[in-house]
């Protein structure tokens, strides 16, 4: 297996379980790599601004301003976390990226273009996986004091989204409404796949 530093994002809506899988893949892919798992919002500064400023507020910003607030944080995760990583060599996997902007910020009805315009210098991962759950099955998941995303509606145009980005072939979907551990096996599969192949 090679020992090329990557960048591979885990991707899903809200309550999909990706966050658990992200540190289990981390993990596991630890046992024969140096691997490091990072998250957005970032712990960066614009990034702890969003999730205590913003994320539980009461409602939501303007879509604009959350795609522009999201963009800058991503553009300093990349600066201070992903970067220097990718650069000793190790594999970043990240929860949730710029398809979680795409995803979010189009479902409230911003230009998809648009938004690609305003994330173009951050970086591309190497791999995104989408971990696909039913928009029913999450909300059952969500703890009650949910965040100004966290509705029936919101994720089912978020889901309709992301399969976009599956038909084409951006995103590698994977079923979340499996057990855990099934699903952690087979995110685990699709990634040393990826790595193991030619690049």
């Amino acid at each position: 297996m090679s020992k090329k530093g990557a960048f591979i994002c885990i991707e899903g809506l809200d309550g999909c379980g990706k966050t658990t899988q992200a540190k289990l893949l981390a993990k596991k892919l630890g046992k024969s790599h140096s691997a490091v798992y990072t998250a957005e919002p970032s712990r960066g500064k614009i990034g702890t601004y969003i999730r205590k400023s913003y994320l539980y507020g009461e409602k939501r910003l303007s879509s604009v301003l959350e795609a522009l607030l999201f963009a800058a944080d991503r553009i300093e995760h990349v600066e201070t976390e992903v970067l220097p990583a990718l650069n000793e060599g190790r594999l970043v996997i990240s929860d949730r990226y710029v398809y979680s902007s795409l995803a979010y910020q189009g479902a409230a009805g911003l230009s998809l273009e648009w938004i690609k315009k305003v994330n173009e210098h951050a970086l591309q991962p190497d791999l995104a996986v989408f971990i696909d759950v039913n928009p029913n099955t999450v909300m059952s998941r969500l703890k009650p004091k949910k965040s100004v995303m966290e509705n029936l509606e919101t994720q089912q145009k978020v889901r309709e989204i992301y399969l976009e980005f599956v038909e084409k072939g951006s995103l590698t979907r994977i079923n979340g409404d499996k057990p855990q551990n099934e699903v952690a096996k087979e995110v685990y599969e699709v990634v040393t796949k990826f790595l193991n192949a030619p690049r």
